[in-house]
């Protein structure tokens, strides 16, 4: 989970109705009078956090299915220094589930409450067209082919924007593949649930925040156990290329115990075929065996640097 505070500024990966929209509002609810502002990609995020812009941001981390967002790796990398006082803070998990969605069949009772769903392709026989990002139609290609065969398809530069499109279709022939969300922000009827072929899908998202320091905000016995937190660190290796580099580096962490949740590589723009290595670990600093181990593995790398340090948030729907 994330901070307790009131009235932030958070900047997201736009437009709204997307799924980092969704993670904005799980993490950041409006109780809590939070603006939630988004942007046109994730450069902005960073370069609005890091000149305090925004207190806070959300990025797309990694999915279940496609892997890591390789621009998020890169700005993490910053090569070029720009993003000094960047620093994860929290996370957030949301489930990619597809809906179709668009206008109910006259033809049907009116009085039916939005987001009612229709139960086959038999009422879906007033759609025409329809609307989605090029990645959506091969998610949902079971159901494209069996509900709403040879319909048109319109390519849209975001799901979200395809929401957008149909709602301003007056004849109410077409539909949108796009989130829920989509459907409370647009006013439009949920005319299919769950439409994706790999259920469980699931994206998830770092909180960033301008941070200069990397210490720990307070000690492990006032925030839980050192397992209850995850840590971010990157680091690059020797020129010389002794042979075992990274494996010794990474023998550190096995050496006190400490548990690799993931691990990427970038190219870190310093030579050809040099790269920039991102652990990510259960503990945080302020345990001794994480600061033992970082303290062995400033020896066996060229150099290393803690991207952020938050509590975990499980696996499960950011909320």
């Amino acid at each position: 989970m994330v901070q307790e505070e009131h009235g932030l500024r958070v900047a997201y990966l736009g437009p709204m109705a997307s799924y980092t929209h969704q993670a904005a509002l799980d993490t950041f609810p409006q109780s809590r009078n939070h603006t939630l502002t988004p942007v046109p990609d994730i450069p902005s995020i960073f370069q609005a956090v890091q000149s305090n812009n925004a207190e806070r941001g959300v990025i797309p981390f990694e999915n279940s299915t496609n892997g890591s967002v390789v621009q998020t790796l890169d700005l993490l990398a910053d090569s070029k220094n720009q993003y000094p006082n960047i620093q994860m803070c929290g996370e957030a998990f949301v489930r990619v589930q597809h809906y179709l969605l668009g206008r109910k069949s006259t033809s049907h009772s009116q009085s039916q409450p939005t987001h009612r769903s229709s139960p086959s392709g038999a009422n879906l026989r007033h759609v025409k067209s329809l609307y989605s990002h090029p990645q959506a139609w091969t998610q949902c290609t079971p159901f494209l082919s069996s509900a709403v065969p040879g319909r048109e398809r319109h390519d849209t530069s975001s799901t979200s924007r395809a929401a957008e499109i149909v709602a301003a279709d007056k004849s109410g022939s077409s539909a949108a593949i796009c989130s829920a969300l989509a459907a409370e922000l647009y006013g439009l009827d949920v005319l299919a649930p769950d439409i994706e072929e790999k259920k469980g899908n699931m994206t998830r998202f770092l909180i960033i925040r301008n941070s200069p320091t990397t210490s720990p905000s307070s000690p492990l016995s006032q925030n839980g156990s050192s397992s209850s937190w995850k840590s971010l660190l990157s680091f690059t290796l020797p020129q010389t290329g002794s042979p075992g580099a990274l494996a010794q580096a990474l023998a550190v962490f096995g050496k006190y115990g400490i548990n690799l949740t993931s691990m990427n590589s970038r190219p870190s723009g310093e030579r050809p075929w040099h790269y920039i290595f991102f652990i990510e670990f259960q503990g945080r600093r302020g345990d001794g065996k994480v600061d033992n181990a970082l303290a062995e593995l400033q020896s066996v790398v060229a150099r290393w640097k803690t991207l952020g340090t938050w509590m975990s948030n499980g696996g499960q729907d950011g909320g």
